[in-house]
């Protein structure tokens, strides 16, 4: 974080109410809160949002969660009690945003959908996330990140050519779905604040993003008639890009997507050879001959160590980078120097845990972790009792934790 910076981050004043689970609106309402947005998640009491027994756990406490939710008050309120609907109404109605993804409906049967909220609060901002959208036949399915991974073609192309499908190993449907909400609602806040001060109903399926990520497949379909197949680590559109086996065992990515870069990868390799001859003379020659390209590059990197590749390729200004695991990154120079990984404290914990940092550094007004993602529960008090005035024995009969 720079030491420059003077401003509190950008969203201080706005307030997010988070009905979501799992990832995909999480991760949202995540990007939100580490620049400085209030938000306040709301999660089924007894067992909260369902991330918090995904993946990993530490002492029976999930690791994930800890990441997707930090910076966010958790507060428990089950929506099937009148309790727990008056208690979202009055949050709602002094909120900027609400997020959830339920299907579409459920909300509306419970007296909490943007119609009811808006005559509450019209400023106010629902997005809503859900596998398929709120319209079209699918729109009643259910529908998660990996579905809309196969869905919006991306299991189609990825993996070896001679080889099935393959969806990826991570959330990547939902992740890259966050990143696009949370685009989507910073765009309603700012045309609430030039045309009017009229919230809107954000409307997103967890396969638009991913789908048009995919890049041209659409239009190369529609004016070529070219349906993309799978290819490994290339690239269909820029050659060399892969991975290579060095000589002690480990493996680097080589991308030479444009020609100055192509022949610095050649120099440094000591491979002028390749920039000469006529099947790599251009990209698109290259893109005739992948194969012959690679083995010359594979021939040539494997005759070397990863330290011995990395520091010709350095020095000729080649683009190369190794193929790092978690234990490689986080002790990287340019990850420490970036501060791309950070030590917060965690209550639950008793200490620090480790997580990625927040994305991109702002001049003057940077976001921050404060904390991980906390306790079940832990801001009943401060929101049910200090901040919307409910009676304390009235919260202790609804069974929710002070």
């Amino acid at each position: 974080m720079s030491d420059d910076a003077t401003g509190p981050p950008p969203l201080e004043s706005v307030k997010v109410l988070d009905l979501s689970n799992y990832l995909a609106a999480p991760m949202a309402t995540m990007y939100l809160a580490d620049y400085g947005a209030e938000v306040i998640k709301i999660e089924q009491p007894g067992r909260g949002d369902g991330m918090r027994m995904w993946g990993n756990n530490k002492n029976g406490i999930g690791l994930y969660f800890k990441v997707i939710n930090r910076n966010k008050k958790s507060v428990t309120l089950d929506f099937h009690t009148p309790f727990g609907v008056r208690a979202v109404k009055a949050l709602a109605e002094n909120s900027d945003v609400v997020v959830e993804n339920f299907r579409p409906g459920v909300l509306d049967r419970w007296g909490l959908g943007y119609e009811i909220l808006s005559e509450i609060n019209p400023r106010i901002i629902m997005l809503s996330i859900t596998g398929f959208g709120q319209t079209g036949p699918n729109k009643d399915r259910p529908g998660f990140g990996s579905l809309a991974e196969a869905y919006a073609g991306f299991s189609h192309i990825n993996g070896e050519a001679d080889g099935p499908p393959m969806s990826p190993s991570w959330g990547l449907g939902d992740s890259s779905t966050g990143i696009g909400a949370a685009f989507l609602v910073m765009a309603a806040l700012y045309g609430r604040e030039c045309r009017g001060g009229q919230g809107q109903h954000i409307d997103m399926a967890i396969y638009e993003q991913l789908f048009t990520m995919l890049g041209p497949q659409v239009i190369n379909y529609d004016q070529l008639g070219l349906i993309q197949g799978r290819s490994g680590s290339r690239l269909s559109f820029a050659v060399p890009r892969n991975n290579f086996k060095t000589r002690d065992g480990k493996w680097i990515l080589i991308a030479g997507s444009n020609q100055s870069i192509f022949e610095n990868i050649c120099r440094g390799l000591g491979r002028e050879d390749l920039i000469e001859d006529s099947r790599f003379l251009d990209n698109r020659a290259r893109m005739e001959n992948p194969d012959a390209l690679e083995e010359e590059l594979q021939k040539t990197v494997g005759k070397m160590a990863l330290d011995e590749v990395m520091g010709r390729l350095i020095e000729y200004d080649g683009a190369a980078t190794p193929i790092n695991d978690v234990k490689m990154v986080t002790e990287d120079p340019q990850i420490i120097a970036r501060e791309s990984v950070t030590s917060v404290n965690d209550e639950e914990f008793g200490g620090p845990v480790r997580m990625q940092n927040v994305v991109g550094k702002l001049s003057r007004t940077p976001g921050s972790i404060r904390h991980a993602g906390p306790r079940l529960g832990h801001h009943n008090r401060e929101i049910l009792i200090e901040r919307l005035g409910f009676d304390e024995e009235e919260v202790k009969e609804e069974g929710l934790p002070l």
